[in-house]
């Protein structure tokens, strides 16, 4: 029913002509009449002449209105049709208002989830890379860009063209259409020919999925739990453990075909990788503020700790004595864009085959330091923290904080040992270099 009393001139019955005919009186910004059939139903017209068709209710002792929409949307038969629905709804307790808005709502949600349900691989792969990259080393953050790298671009260091990373194959599949049998198959492809990386995107994805199971707007897209299951973890190649490393015989010939090479930083680059057991970042990250001729000590970064604190024994402390001093990096590089060596693998692998060893990696360097230690009964724990191995026991983690000169004591041992192996001489620890002078301690 209509609440307001509505004076005979405002109140007719409404015809379309009627209706174009209606205008609002000059004096007024706007004019209100009601049809007398149905009597809710209204038309607003305004100033300048816009007309709108309204309803008029009440419901629980308030009065509302209702916009229903512009005249030259509607026709009368439709307004006086959703005149008669929305009275049905106010008969029914509900709100006009209310309806439309939660059907608003509906509409945003339903966009909203659509875009939800679209969003691919591809897409949140960069966000969740922006997002926890702070977080992560240089070395993992390179691994997420190798994953999903696209093919045929050029290569930093070559002339060849780039192949597209492991997964980079999924990166237009929608989340929700990720499913254990497209994983299983995806796995199975790259097996083929390449294993291990295939087991590395695997994690990498494995990692970023929970990622987007985490966040409140693609959470229910792709369920860890149901995509990874048996079958497609099983799919997945072992790792197996490197077990590259120089032996000790080797050591002679290895050191003979390193320094052949005509670039004295790069052969001491590769020394210094073997002779301290460091990570080949830490070693190519040196910078010449990083060390004390002096007191004999590096202070190198650890994707641990954020740096750690090394001895400098002699015969590695006259190699990079004898550096040229080119910028702020110990191996320098003027070919280089960072101005430091980014790539020496080309050069360990010419001086392997003409020493005619078998293959070694550049971590496989890494690794002898570790191993040929205990050729001079080097005590775990000494070689670890060198290394910037992790604790791995209690006594270790909490019991044992060794000074530099402790660890100096058994590196100079391990350095002497591999030098005595090679035929070098290896010189005297009570030598301290200064800048780039040699003094001798008495």
């Amino acid at each position: 029913m209509v609440p307001t009393r509505k004076s005979v001139s405002s109140r007719f019955h409404f015809t379309p002509e009627r209706l174009r005919q209606a205008t609002c009186p000059a004096s007024k910004q706007q004019q209100l009449y009601w049809d007398d059939s149905p009597r809710c139903l209204g038309i607003r017209i305004t100033a300048n002449g816009a007309k709108t068709f309204i309803f008029e209710y009440r419901l629980n002792d308030k009065n509302g209105r209702y916009s229903i929409g512009r005249a030259d949307s509607w026709d009368l038969k439709g307004a006086r049709q959703e005149a008669a629905r929305l009275q049905q709804l106010v008969d029914s307790g509900i709100d006009p208002r209310e309806e439309r808005a939660r059907r608003r709502r509906d509409a945003v949600e339903k966009v909203s989830e659509d875009l939800r349900r679209s969003v691919t691989v591809g897409a949140l792969w960069p966000v969740y890379v922006e997002a926890n990259q702070q977080r992560w080393s240089d070395a993992h953050f390179e691994d997420h860009a190798k994953a999903v790298q696209a093919p045929g671009m050029l290569r930093k260091r070559s002339n060849l063209l780039t192949k597209a990373g492991p997964a980079h194959a999924l990166l237009t599949t929608r989340l929700i259409d990720l499913s254990p049998d497209t994983l299983e198959k995806w796995i199975n492809v790259e097996n083929r020919t390449r294993p291990t990386s295939t087991a590395r995107a695997f994690r990498l994805l494995r990692a970023f999925l929970n990622w987007c199971e985490e966040q409140p707007q693609y959470v229910g897209l792709a369920e860890s739990p149901v995509l990874f299951s048996r079958s497609v973890r099983r799919a997945v190649s072992p790792l197996k453990a490197k077990t590259d490393c120089l032996q000790r015989e080797m050591l002679a010939s290895w050191f003979e075909a390193v320094q052949k090479n005509n670039n004295v930083v790069v052969s001491a680059y590769l020394e210094a990788l073997l002779l301290t057991g460091a990570r080949r970042n830490e070693i190519a990250s040196l910078r010449w503020a990083d060390i004390d001729f002096r007191w004999r000590s590096m202070t190198i970064g650890d994707k641990v700790e954020g740096e750690r604190q090394i001895p400098l024994p002699p015969y590695l402390a006259q190699r990079l004595n004898g550096l040229p001093r080119r910028n702020e990096w110990v191996f320098s590089s003027p070919a280089s864009a960072s101005g430091k060596l980014e790539d020496v693998y080309r050069a360990h692998l010419r001086a392997i085959t003409a020493a005619e060893l078998p293959h070694l990696t550049i971590h496989g360097l890494r690794r002898s330091f570790g191993t040929l230690s205990e050729w001079v009964e080097c005590p775990v724990g000494i070689v670890a923290q060198i290394q910037g191995h992790k604790p791995s026991a209690i006594a270790e983690k909490h019991y044992r904080q060794r000074p530099l000169d402790l660890l100096r004591l058994w590196h100079n041992k391990i350095e002497g040992w591999m030098l005595g192996q090679a035929g070098i001489k290896q010189p005297n620890e009570d030598v301290v270099l200064s800048g780039s002078n040699m003094a001798i301690v008495k």
